[in-house]
């Protein structure tokens, strides 16, 4: 005797079947994408920078002990599985067995113990905010971790990623100049894909790691990332199908607009749910005139963030209230209450009004003073933002000149020797914000042998204790009160300027599928990213 419900159940299984062996079939290893990003990068290993290129690129190399579904939620990767001390002080991994480096070593629990500890807490950018109370790491054995804790800590666990954290082999970097050591750009990871080859100029090519630890991944057989110097030639190179994927900033908005527009190329949003981004613009807090609070809120007050996104970035994203994007709204961190709001009728008047209070008064030309804007060389797109904020500060009597410096000596010049007074950017602030945001203005982070910390110099007793106690306080309603107050006391001071929530989005050709399976996105391990034939 049949039932209806019974021949749904068997159509249902058919065609699951049937989906199920095309899938399959379809998800073949072979052939390979090409993947372009701006600027090139000036090395490949993010366990010594938190670069954007050299973490799209990175992660693809080297594994985290973590990885992370879209709720955030912890998953396994280098370790298999975890348990956390009644007390809260420690945690327990246990490693995956069999696992080599690209180089065929065994990777053990030694490697964890070294990266952690003595390249990514003292090196990574954010280290010191993912594994602050680590103190000590014990290895009982080959396969067995125990990370020791000064102090439980809610964030340990949603920054042990390959982006956060990544594993660095110890028999490379042990006993060496970690930053001069040869392996910085030819890395040598765990990862789904071994480093080939760096043809500077041109591109970084990465292959499929044959014994990778996930079984029969990663399908593709290369990853080829091009740098090319002119957006409209990235632009061009999407449309005619030479180039498979373009990362947020090599193409321009509007021809992003344009592009999605036409059969074959979608815009591919998510991917950056762990990772909520920021625009910002950051000041030198250490020099005149941003030493000055009155004039830092007279530049936020002139700026029209509205604006800049839709004539600049066409869309792509929302105006930030503060250094913690709103991304993370449902987990409580976000606030817009009580913080104060730049975006009054009235700001151009009030930003004038500070200005003459800081003794800056207008000459009989209307101009106050003279600074300089350091462009972020991550596209022609920044020096267009560049252009509209020197239009809204020339309102308010500020004469700005923009300076546009390749890439090495950008970094170099204003994150490592703070040699500027404006510079643009943009941050990752994570999932929780003592993982991102906390960088950008504790006094601790103010550290000029690591770059994209505090280069504001901004220097604040209250700031720095909220900070200490959201990193201490396991009370979830708790913590976000301390985030609450960290917005409130920030946006006040405005060290930093912040623009907009990123909508992090890439260009890409169907014909690439799978491309956001994570939070990270982009900057996941791209190891299930196939090609339809």
């Amino acid at each position: 005797m049949f039932s209806v419900k019974s021949v749904v159940l068997t159509s249902a299984l058919a065609l699951s079947a049937v989906f199920t062996g095309w899938q399959a079939q379809a998800q073949q290893q072979g052939g390979g994408i090409v993947i372009t990003t701006t600027p090139e990068p000036s090395l490949i290993t993010n366990a010594l920078s938190s670069a954007p290129t050299t973490a799209e690129i990175a992660t693809k190399i080297f594994d985290g002990l973590l990885e992370y579904d879209m709720d955030l939620n912890p998953k396994p990767s280098l370790a298999e599985s975890w348990e956390i001390g009644e007390d809260g002080k420690t945690v327990t991994f246990k490693l995956r067995a069999g696992v080599k480096w690209h180089d065929g070593a065994p990777f053990t629990s030694a490697d964890v113990a070294f990266s952690l500890l003595k390249v990514v807490k003292d090196y990574h950018p954010r280290g010191k905010g993912n594994l602050g109370p680590v103190e000590t790491i014990d290895t009982p054995d080959e396969l067995t971790v125990v990370l020791n804790l000064a102090h439980p800590y809610v964030p340990l666990m949603k920054g042990l990623s390959s982006l956060e954290a990544p594993i660095v082999p110890r028999h490379i970097y042990e006993n060496t100049d970690y930053r001069a050591n040869p392996a910085v750009n030819a890395p040598i990871g765990t990862g789904p894909y071994r480093f080939v080859e760096w043809a500077k100029g041109s591109h970084i090519r990465l292959e499929r790691n044959p014994a990778y630890w996930r079984a029969g991944l990663p399908y593709l057989d290369t990853l080829t990332f091009r740098f090319i110097a002119d957006s409209a030639t990235r632009a061009a190179g999407v449309e005619s199908g030479e180039i498979d994927v373009a990362t947020f900033g090599t193409i321009n908005p509007v021809e992003m607009r344009r592009l999605e527009k036409t059969d074959g190329i979608s815009i591919a949003y998510g991917g950056y749910e762990a990772i909520a981004p920021v625009m910002m613009l950051e000041l030198n807090t250490a020099q005149a005139p941003f030493d000055k609070k009155e004039v830092r809120q007279a530049v936020a007050y002139a700026l029209d963030r509205q604006r800049i996104i839709d004539t600049v970035w066409y869309g792509f994203g929302k105006p930030a209230r503060g250094p913690i994007s709103s991304f993370v709204k449902g987990a409580g961190a976000w606030t817009e209450e009580g913080v104060r709001d730049y975006t009054v009728a009235d700001r151009l008047d009030i930003a004038k009004k500070l200005l003459d209070e800081a003794g800056y008064p207008a000459g009989a030309d209307g101009k106050r003073f003279k600074i300089v804007h350091d462009v972020a060389t991550f596209g022609e797109d920044w020096r267009r933002m560049g252009e509209v904020i020197r239009q809204q500060l020339g309102r308010i009597g500020i004469e700005v000149e923009l300076r546009t410096r390749d890439y090495p000596t950008f970094v170099r010049e204003v994150h490592n020797n703070y040699d500027f007074q404006m510079t643009s950017t943009w941050s990752i602030g994570m999932a929780d914000p003592t993982l991102g945001v906390q960088r950008n203005t504790w006094t601790k982070t103010i550290n000029k042998e690591v770059p994209f910390g505090n280069v504001s110099q901004y220097s604040n007793p209250e700031v720095d204790a909220l900070w200490v106690a959201a990193q201490t306080e396991a009370d979830p309603a708790k913590r976000n009160a301390h985030f609450h107050n960290l917005q409130r006391l920030l946006v006040e001071d405005s060290p930093i300027i912040w623009i907009m929530d990123m909508d992090l989005v890439a260009m890409q050709r169907d014909r690439v599928k799978d491309l956001i399976t994570s939070p990270l996105g982009l900057r996941g391990g791209l190891y299930d990213v196939w090609v339809q034939p």
